[in-house]
Parts: structure tokens; C-alpha cells; sequence
């Protein structure tokens, strides 16, 4: 008995490997190390700006101040939460509209939830609100690094710089997001119809559209923490050198 092929495993973080399982993506088995790809995606202009910050920075006002870390830990997790909360209060993931006798219709049930484009926009939107987030809050990690010592000041200006040069190629990768959660959208809606015309019925949106709300929902989660790491290893470096 010939057996199938399995599908090798998809290795990476957590974002990846869950568009992955639920586009039923292939990925290619052997990926070039990071410092390859690092090679590839930082240009000449950001390798002078990276070496200027290995070199140093000058300090700044306040140098060597001690700095509260548990603001800084209070700070990540408010952040984390509020984001959180956005996207599950988001009307993508709104309850099924109301029965059509009802006397008034909110604006998400007058979304048209049976067109992918529809939840295209909403992670769009999603995408925006959490690199926006991320950004503020990273950036005020590398705030008070700067503030700490030679080191973790110099470690704060190759972080900026890093975010600069890989802004766009970080942008585009992720765009890639709702393209692939459009397969498992368009999969779940064929499955529901073909099951439907089996028994003579109409597929009832409900039937697929929470699965895919859900697992939107858990996407857009794996993608936050994705955006916080840069943050969180920030985090951890203030929090090494914070004194006792």
C-alpha cells in the first residue's frame, strides 16, 4: 500500500505557521539563513546608518538615570490588551445579524460577510492600528534604554535603525496575511455550498463564517505578538540592567 507523502513541517513563528496550516500553503523546506536574508533586504545607505550606531551614540540628558521598569512592564501589557480588545471588538467579528423583522439593522449586519473583501478591509485596517501601536510603544522602550548606559544606548539606536531599514519589506511581508486567509475563506464557503446542494439547500452563512471568524481572530493574535517581539527583547534588555 502506497502512502501518501507527508507535508513537512512548517517551522517559524507562530503567525506562519498557522496562514500555513489554514491556506494549505507549501513552504519551501530549505530557507536561506536569516543573515542572508538580512544581506539581501538592508541596503547600503542603512548599513552606513547601522555602523554610525555600532560606533555609539553621544549621550543624552539624564544619562545613566535610573529608570522605573515596572512602568515599562505595565506600559507592554497595556498595550498588548488595548490592541487585544480592538481587534476583538472589531465589526469583522461582529454576532450574525439580527432576524430580518427586527426594527433596526447595526451597520455590520448590513456588511456584505458573504464577499471576502469585506474582512480584507477590516485586517487591513487591523494591520494598521497594531504597526501604529507597536511602533509608539517601541519606541519609547528605546527611549529609556537610551537613558541607561553606554551600551543599551547603542543598542536602542541599532533597534531604530533596524526598524527603519525593514519597515517595507516587514509592510509587504505581511500584507501577504489576508491572501492567504481568502483560501481558507473561499475553501470554507465551497465546502458549506457543496454540503448545501447535497441536500437540496442554501448554504446558511453562519454555518462557515464563525470558523472563519475565528480563525481570523487567531491570526490577527499570532500577527500582534509578531509586532511586539522587537518590544518585548527591549523589554528584557531594560530589565536586565534595571537596578535593584
Amino acid at each position: 500500500m502506497v502512502e501518501s507523502p507527508r507535508r513537512a513541517a512548517v517551522r517559524g513563528p507562530t503567525l506562519i505557521r498557522l496562514l500555513a496550516r489554514l491556506a494549505d500553503a507549501q513552504v519551501a523546506p530549505g530557507a536561506p539563513p536569516l543573515s542572508d536574508r538580512l544581506s539581501q533586504w538592508i541596503e547600503w545607505t542603512q548599513s552606513l546608518a547601522l555602523s554610525s550606531a555600532l560606533d555609539g551614540a553621544a549621550p543624552v540628558p539624564g544619562f545613566g538615570a535610573p529608570t522605573p521598569v515596572d512602568a515599562e512592564e505595565r506600559e507592554c501589557a497595556r498595550v498588548r490588551q488595548a490592541m487585544a480588545a480592538a481587534i476583538a471588538s472589531d465589526r469583522a467579528f461582529a454576532a450574525a445579524p439580527a432576524p430580518s423583522h427586527a426594527p433596526a439593522r447595526s451597520a455590520a449586519a448590513r456588511e456584505d460577510v458573504s464577499d471576502f473583501a469585506f474582512f480584507r478591509q477590516r485586517y487591513l485596517v487591523l494591520q494598521q492600528t497594531m504597526e501604529a501601536g507597536a511602533g509608539r510603544l517601541r519606541e519609547r522602550l528605546r527611549d529609556r534604554l537610551t537613558l541607561m548606559s553606554p551600551e543599551l544606548s547603542k543598542l536602542a539606536a541599532m533597534d531604530a535603525v533596524m526598524e527603519r531599514a525593514l519597515a517595507r519589506r516587514e509592510r509587504g511581508l505581511l500584507a501577504a496575511a489576508p491572501t492567504l486567509l481568502a483560501r481558507r475563506f473561499e475553501r470554507l464557503r465551497a465546502d458549506a455550498q457543496a454540503q448545501a446542494d447535497a441536500r437540496g439547500e442554501t448554504a446558511a452563512a453562519e454555518t462557515w463564517l464563525e470558523p472563519f471568524r475565528r480563525d481570523m481572530h487567531e491570526a490577527l493574535l499570532a500577527e500582534l505578538d509578531l509586532r511586539l517581539q522587537p518590544s518585548q527583547g527591549l523589554l528584557a534588555a531594560l530589565r536586565a540592567r534595571a537596578p535593584d
